[in-house]
């Protein structure tokens, strides 16, 4: 907890950064927000044993990180805090599933190990798509393409106070460690005894200061005009990247792109 308000600062940095001014910043939310969900469906649709026919998934986001101008250490650490869940659900595949699939010369894998590394790139793949989606669009036009999608208000709703709550709890959190500290100088840390009344006690200033921030932003007009602001039309560019990201994804889900690439570059070399 020593570092838990640099830990503050960096929980916003990608919203921060959605204020850009590169081409796909630029870009209507919408069309952001509609080619990262056809993204995500298409990754996810492939059988476990596909690992193969993910790999060029891997040029969306790494095209779109390098237009948008999003720092590649950032964008990899929110993704590396989803992989070591992933790999503990994955390793009862590499146990129980040894039935030989693939010989690799003297190498032999087995259907755990192939399912196994299909989950942690389908699983790449899907966090760092929304990373990057809200790395180049600001949270207020998500939710306000959300609501114009005719999402329940309620989701909505839900999905705004608990981005918001995650950083009212992550303040309280360390203001209340600092406290801790001068009141417990020759403590390394918080120790296990006080740990259940420090909980308590976050729980309750984070509810109190949650509800003094809604109550806020009510006053400000919150909730009267869900729609946002006056919505944007789609202009050309806006069709033509959904189109060709949606058109491509759809292109690699259907046909096996890399078995057809090394076909036609076998056919080139004399």
């Amino acid at each position: 907890m020593a570092g838990l308000n640099g830990k503050i600062r960096e929980f916003y940095t990608l919203e921060q950064l959605s204020g850009g001014s590169t081409v796909i910043h630029r870009l209507h939310p919408g069309a952001k927000l509609l080619t990262t969900l056809v993204f995500i469906v298409t990754v996810v649709s492939f059988d476990r044993l596909q690992f193969r026919q993910l790999i060029p998934f891997l040029f969306y986001p790494a095209l779109l990180m390098g237009l948008s101008e999003t720092p590649w250490g950032l964008a990899m650490k929110r993704v590396a805090l989803a992989l070591p869940f992933v790999v503990l659900a994955g390793l009862s595949n590499v146990i129980f599933d040894r039935e030989p699939v693939l010989a690799l010369g003297s190498v032999v894998l087995t259907g755990g190990v192939i399912s196994f590394a299909s989950i942690l790139l389908r699983t790449f793949l899907t966090v760092i798509s929304l990373v990057l989606l809200i790395g180049v669009t600001p949270f207020s036009d998500l939710t306000g393409t959300l609501r114009r999608a005719h999402v329940p208000e309620l989701l909505v709703t839900l999905f705004e106070m608990t981005y918001r709550y995650i950083g009212v709890l992550l303040e309280e959190t360390s203001s209340m460690y600092t406290a801790y500290q001068l009141r417990h100088q020759k403590a390394k840390g918080l120790e296990l005894r006080h740990m259940g009344s420090f909980v308590g006690s976050l729980l309750l200033r984070t509810f109190d200061r949650a509800g003094r921030i809604y109550s806020a932003m009510k006053c400000r007009g919150y909730g009267r005009n869900t729609g946002g602001a006056m919505a944007r039309p789609w202009a050309v560019k806006d069709w033509a990247y959904t189109l060709t990201v949606s058109g491509l994804c759809v292109l690699c889900r259907v046909f096996d792109v890399v078995t057809l690439a090394g076909s036609w570059i076998g056919g080139l070399l004399p």
